[in-house]
């Protein structure tokens, strides 16, 4: 991943993930709307990393059991609808565990809503009640392009924004 510096210094990885982390939260602090939270994390998160190709969130459907709508995101055009199990949004919805994908072309069930996507993560989102609410799902244009870095980072951010410690 890439990180756009704001000064002219480098940045490695994880201090880039800090630094839009601490941007993040000082623009939500005090908003209590769901997705007026998510459609901020987004596109935040898409203008801070050149490799973040698709940027958003799969909703739980209250209405439709065991399913994933479509909800913020930055990006081209999006699935509307995921089950849980299938691809990767929904593996991880059905899991509840973090799922990096450093070849989606090789992941069993991989959904191509965009055929430029190579590799990608996806992170559960818990509410404050450890309900599952959504899951967050970037793409990236080139393989490889997310670790354990980007996991932490990015489960450390959802529960900030979303969870226990929102």
């Amino acid at each position: 991943m890439s990180y756009v510096p704001r000064a002219d210094r480098p940045i490695d990885k994880a201090e880039a993930y800090l630094e839009v982390e601490s941007e993040i939260l000082a623009v939500l602090e005090g908003e209590t709307d769901r997705v007026a939270r998510m459609a901020t994390v987004a596109s935040m998160l898409a203008d801070a990393f050149d490799d973040y190709f698709w940027t958003g969130f799969y909703v739980v459907d209250p209405a439709r059991d065991r399913e994933l709508v479509v909800g913020p995101y930055q990006g081209t055009l999006g699935c509307l609808r995921i089950a849980f199990g299938r691809g990767v949004c929904g593996t991880a919805a059905e899991t509840r565990q973090t799922q990096i994908v450093q070849d989606v072309h090789a992941f069993p069930g991989h959904i191509a809503c965009d055929g430029r996507s190579e590799s990608e993560i996806v992170v559960p989102v818990f509410d404050a009640s450890g309900v599952l609410i959504a899951v967050f799902d970037v793409d990236a244009t080139t393989k490889a392009a997310f670790d354990t870095i980007d996991a932490q980072a990015l489960e450390r951010l959802m529960a900030r924004v979303f969870g226990a410690d929102a």
